[in-house]
């Protein structure tokens, strides 16, 4: 098992939530939206330009700044 940032996954590349950083409100912000450990995440697509970037967790779709999603750490198979 490999740990990488949750903007190092490629398309369609899938991971498990390992850690979530991030300060104050961004980190509770993260959570309330079901980002939480052990929750398995799947690379949608990254915008052109690199941010956002759009993420399938828990049966929907959520698009993250890339800033945000480099605070999340995923364990990839």
């Amino acid at each position: 098992m490999t740990v990488k940032l949750l903007t190092e996954l490629k398309a369609g590349e899938k991971g498990r939530i390992v850690k979530i950083g991030g300060k104050g409100g961004i980190h509770q912000r993260l959570l309330d939206m079901g980002l939480v450990s052990g929750s398995e995440v799947e690379m949608e697509r990254v915008a052109p330009l690199g941010d956002p970037i759009e993420i399938r967790v828990k049966g929907y779709n959520l698009s993250l700044r890339k800033e945000e999603a480099a605070s999340i750490q995923v364990e990839v198979a």
